[in-house]
């Protein structure tokens, strides 16, 4: 579709400095930016309207997992910190999550993320068991498709089992690790596409670098992964634990410990990073390795602030992420660059984070992080992944910079996005949703997870 976005109050481009905004008309070809400005309709251009809104790029969630959708506010959990949580929560529900509940969960999750301008998402999906009759990736990517959303599968999984479950809880699954690159390699061929404008990527993310595998199969992981030309991604640094098992265990820091094991450069990135000490920022720096910053997961669970101002002072990669919605209950990206704008003010001042830097976070920098270079800003040439913000609620009356309100205001308040120039989302609603039906859906996946113990 040939396209022109005018009437627009600004644009938020999602580069830095000076060229953070933008104003006037924006016209798509083929799929992406052609040109911007003072632009009049050409003949073959449909026409969208983006009076009193504002253009940013499409939203990037570097670190979620969608099975987590249908597992929110969890009563035994809604107060506990990580390590409970997971006993509590993934480790206590993974066995009841057929494929029905699987289904529902990435749709709700995935309609939420359209619905908040997110039109690329990572999800770490960690859950592969000889118990499942139906195959998780399969589910995923079929959903994204019927969405329109480009999907990344951060395929997870485990060698080494980690003691937190007790004994009613069926321990989660492991893989040998022959099987895991076996599995990883079919999943490559299948549904990898490395080219600027894919829709579905796969990477290789064991759980976590410091208790779900070795530090030989480590290695072995990042040069499998190589090998298969992806990406590697995992979880590091949550809470102070991984920091303490990593001084007791290997006498070293968590980021030093990958970094002897080959889990650096511009090819990893690490979700959470709360706890890095100044070393750690230098060395993520230096070698391109890129933080996935989950603010309001790292809230819920009082995890603590990760150091996302810093890395990115010092030249560090940050992308922002929702995480799953266990540990967030929402899927809302509007709300997680609010909280990630108010939260570093909280502690280091009114001058730590701008609203222009969370927008950087939340698309060019997450695009790049995961390999997606062409994606991620408003300039000609790019990839037209695009949403217009809607400035039409209360909360958006009096501002006197508006171009700031998708991060300022709160939440989400999404008109159109476009994915590669297509609508997705049409005047605030998916095209041919049944929303109702969907949440329905979703209270019945709930009540039978809660009906069915171990």
């Amino acid at each position: 579709m040939n396209m022109l976005i005018h009437n627009a109050t600004g644009i938020l481009t999602g580069l830095r400095g000076d060229a953070a905004r933008s104003t006037g008309s924006v016209r798509i070809r083929n799929g992406r930016i052609a040109e911007m400005g003072n632009l009049s309709p050409l003949p073959d251009e449909t026409l969208l309207d983006a009076r009193g809104g504002v253009i940013t790029p499409g939203l990037v969630s570097t670190h979620h997992h969608l099975f987590q959708t249908m597992l929110k506010a969890v009563p035994t959990a809604i107060n506990k910190p990580l390590e409970p949580w997971l006993r509590l929560v993934p480790n206590t529900y993974w066995n009841r999550i057929d494929e029905r509940a699987l289904g529902v969960a990435a749709r709700v999750g995935m309609v939420e993320l359209l619905l908040s301008g997110c039109t690329t998402v990572a999800d770490h999906h960690y859950l592969f068991s000889e118990l499942y009759p139906y195959n998780p990736a399969d589910v995923l990517f079929d959903t994204a498709r019927n969405l329109g959303l480009r999907y990344v599968l951060a395929r997870g999984g485990t060698t080494q089992a980690r003691k937190f479950d007790t004994d009613e809880i069926i321990p989660a699954p492991t893989e040998p690790l022959d099987v895991m690159l076996r599995r990883v390699d079919d999943l490559v061929r299948r549904y990898h596409d490395p080219s600027p404008t894919s829709m579905t990527r796969i990477v290789l993310a064991p759980n976590t670098p410091t208790w779900g595998a070795t530090p030989t199969e480590l290695r072995e992981m990042a040069a499998a992964a190589r090998g298969m030309g992806i990406f590697l991604h995992s979880h590091l640094s949550e809470t102070t634990n991984y920091v303490k098992f990593c001084l007791e265990t290997y006498g070293m820091r968590p980021l030093q410990f990958v970094a002897e094991h080959d889990w650096v450069g511009p090819d990893v990135w690490f979700a959470h990073l709360v706890h890095m000490d100044e070393s750690e920022i230098a060395l993520m720096a230096q070698t391109g390795t890129g933080m996935a910053h989950c603010p309001q997961s790292n809230c819920r669970l009082g995890s603590g602030i990760a150091p996302a101002p810093a890395l990115d002072a010092c030249g560090g990669r940050v992308s922002l992420a929702v995480d799953g919605a266990a540990s967030n209950e929402a899927c809302d990206m509007g709300a997680e660059m609010h909280c990630a704008w108010m939260i570093h003010r909280a502690v280091q001042g009114a001058d730590a984070v701008t609203a222009e830097d969370v927008v950087r976070w939340s698309t060019s920098s997450g695009a790049s992080i995961l390999g997606y270079p062409e994606l991620g800003s408003v300039e000609v040439g790019k990839i037209a992944d695009l949403v217009v913000h809607r400035l039409d609620s209360p909360r958006h009356a009096g501002l006197h910079d508006p171009l700031i309100a998708p991060v300022v205001s709160g939440a989400a308040s999404v008109r159109h996005v476009l994915v590669g120039g297509r609508p997705v989302v049409v005047d605030g609603a998916i095209p041919g949703l049944d929303l109702e039906r969907l949440l329905e859906d979703a209270r019945t996946v709930v009540g039978c997870l809660d009906s069915t113990g171990p």
